[in-house]
């Protein structure tokens, strides 16, 4: 479903609650979702299933205030073993930059799938695993927590994220049509700007207030406009948006690096195989490709074929 306001595609807002210790942000991904699925033939089911995992993983990233990248992944022996959303903060680019992939079990059958996660919801899809969130900054440690896979929706599991290892009271919204992908986020704060029980009440209402939003206004509604009518008397200030594009961090020189860590007998024997060696790109679906003199190039004139 398109989104009736175009300038709110690909860009995340935050916003604050007066006299609160109430944040929250909310965003839209469209085109960006699009290029990442383009070439992709998932079943409808992991589309929409990848739309939640990008809008959720373009939430967290406001976390970054450092050049890194966030990945938010689900691995497990189900139907649908991994699905993964990553997003790269980096100071050479104005807009963060988003890309995923999802795999499938060779077994896997694409209408059970959709049934699946339909019926069962997400544990059943990705099986007996875990759902991690890993910050990988450009300089520092890497961190990864980890969710288990105990209720039935992402968004649920985010949450039991936030309460077990942020201690900090979170609360998402998240919706996917395959096509466009809207994310809601609250979160409460550690006191600052209002006593404990003002801060409690306001929370509580303000939940019950966003409980009231349909997929469809999720879907469909400019940010403004969604918020304005959900908190209309609740002193929402919303700020600047940050934007998101799809990029692929994929190239020759990685597929060469990959080919050459194969080893050159096992090269040599893909290619007498097939002919010519083709390197997918599981995130963006372009093809690498490599012919005899292209591998003799990477090992060395020597090698003869």
């Amino acid at each position: 479903m398109p989104i009736d306001n175009m300038t709110d595609n690909d860009l995340l807002h935050k916003f604050i609650f007066d006299n609160t210790d109430i944040r929250g942000e909310i965003v839209t991904l469209n085109n960006s979702l699009d290029e990442m699925l383009i070439s992709q033939s998932y079943p409808a089911s992991v589309k929409q299933l990848l739309g939640e995992f990008m809008a959720a993983v373009a939430l967290l990233s406001s976390t970054l205030k450092f050049d890194g990248i966030l990945t938010l992944q689900a691995r497990g022996d189900g139907p649908l073993p991994l699905i993964m959303a990553e997003v790269s903060n980096s100071a050479a680019n104005s807009n963060k930059q988003l890309r995923c992939v999802a795999k499938l079990s060779t077994s896997s059958d694409r209408d059970d799938i959709n049934e699946l996660l339909l019926n069962s919801g997400l544990p059943n899809l990705i099986g007996k695993g875990i759902l991690s969130i890993i910050i990988d900054p450009t300089k520092g440690n890497r961190y990864q927590g980890i969710v288990p896979l105990e209720e039935p929706c992402l968004a649920d599991c985010l949450q039991h994220y936030f309460a077990q290892s942020e201690q900090l009271p979170t609360r998402l919204w998240l919706a996917s049509d395959g096509s466009t992908a809207t994310g809601l986020m609250l979160q409460q704060l550690p006191q600052q700007e209002a006593a404990a029980e003002i801060n409690q009440q306001a929370w509580g209402n303000r939940i019950q207030l966003a409980n009231t939003i349909t997929e469809n206004e999720l879907l469909s509604l400019p940010h403004e406009l969604l918020l304005t009518r959900l908190f209309h008397e609740e002193g929402v200030r919303i700020f600047e948006p940050v934007g998101f594009d799809f990029n692929c961090s994929c190239s020759k020189e990685r597929s060469s690096s990959a080919l050459k860590h194969l080893g050159q007998a096992d090269a040599d024997a893909l290619l007498e195989e097939q002919g010519t060696i083709i390197i997918n790109c599981e995130f963006c679906g372009f093809e690498y490709s490599y012919d005899a003199a292209d591998i003799d190039e990477l090992f060395g004139p020597d090698i003869t074929h």
